[in-house]
């Protein structure tokens, strides 16, 4: 990177960092839970809120509910509402148990007195137990081989999609051509391979990386239903909307570390279409196992 790609990065980090820091509330103006935290949004061209920032941000409210040694480990929610980035989130956290290893947290996120995610996180102390999990794939190219997905981009003539790369924290390196310039035909590629890593050291607090990995996992989890129907983002009367978002966090990670997020699509039917993902640290651990149902359509020209 340039010493301007290297600020900008910086800066893009620092401002999910912000992002991350909620602030502690006496009560919310719409909720009736134990705990209350209220929080800022990160910039978006098209006015609404990234959906893994709010999930994200549930993480860090319901961790700062429990102690430092019981980390998530799972999390549920659904997108209710459309979120306002001009608008301060505030979110609510219930308890609903404390067990001896695990807890569970209850999220409602607000704005205008209204829940725009709900979700569910479970916590557990780190303990011993059996151990398997799936290898990663052989034979991809390294992220270093891989373009970076702004430079794919660069110059080309879509300033919102641009704008919102730009101010990601994350550097994104997809593996498969990318269906921001055009369609694909190969409708029966079963999956599509993306490195990516936080695009400047992140510290090594585990609540802030695993939200910051939950917020990342958002990233384009629905683009498998789209090219398994050999569509792309550009492609003419495209709606796409995530309905809910479910994690499960299998050990620590590193979000400054290089990450392969392996995404395919095992179904799509009635305007609906799922999205499923497995994170591997480069090294070839399984970190981290993601699945989306989103509404994808194709509205008729009027």
């Amino acid at each position: 990177m340039s010493d301007a790609e290297d600020t900008t990065a910086e800066a893009n980090v620092d401002t999910l960092r912000r992002v991350l820091e909620l602030e502690s509330l006496s009560f919310t103006s719409a909720s009736r839970e134990s705990d209350y935290f209220i929080g800022q949004n990160q910039y978006k061209p098209d006015g609404r809120v990234f959906g893994g920032q709010v999930v994200a941000q549930s993480v860090v409210a319901a961790a700062a509910t429990l102690p430092a040694d019981r980390l998530i480990h799972s999390l549920h929610g659904y997108f209710l509402r459309a979120g306002d980035v001009s608008e301060p989130i505030e979110f609510g956290v219930e308890r609903l148990r404390d067990g001896r290893s695990f807890s569970a947290r209850r999220v409602h996120a607000y704005q205008k007195n209204a829940p725009i995610l709900s979700l569910i996180a479970s916590f557990q102390e780190e303990q011993e137990g059996f151990e398997h999990a799936e290898a990663m794939p052989a034979g991809l190219p390294g992220p270093q081989e891989c373009p970076e997905l702004r430079d794919i981009l660069a110059g080309q003539d879509s300033p919102q999609v641009t704008e919102w790369l730009n101010k990601r924290p994350f550097e994104i390196r997809p593996v498969e051509a990318s269906l921001y310039l055009n369609s694909t035909d190969d409708r029966q590629r079963e999956q599509q391979h993306i490195w990516f890593r936080a695009s400047s050291p992140f510290g090594d607090d585990p609540v802030l990386n695993a939200a910051a990995l939950a917020y990342a996992s958002d990233f384009n989890l629905l683009e498998p239903v789209l090219r398994r129907q050999g569509l792309s983002w550009t492609s003419p009367g495209l709606r796409v909307a995530s309905l809910d978002h479910a994690m499960w966090w299998h050990r620590r990670v590193r979000v400054d570390e290089w990450m392969l997020y392996v995404q395919e699509s095992p179904a799509a039917q009635g305007g609906r279409g799922l999205g499923y993902g497995r994170i591997f640290a480069q090294s070839g651990e399984l970190l981290a196992t993601v699945a989306q149902e989103g509404m994808v359509r194709i509205k008729a020209p009027q």
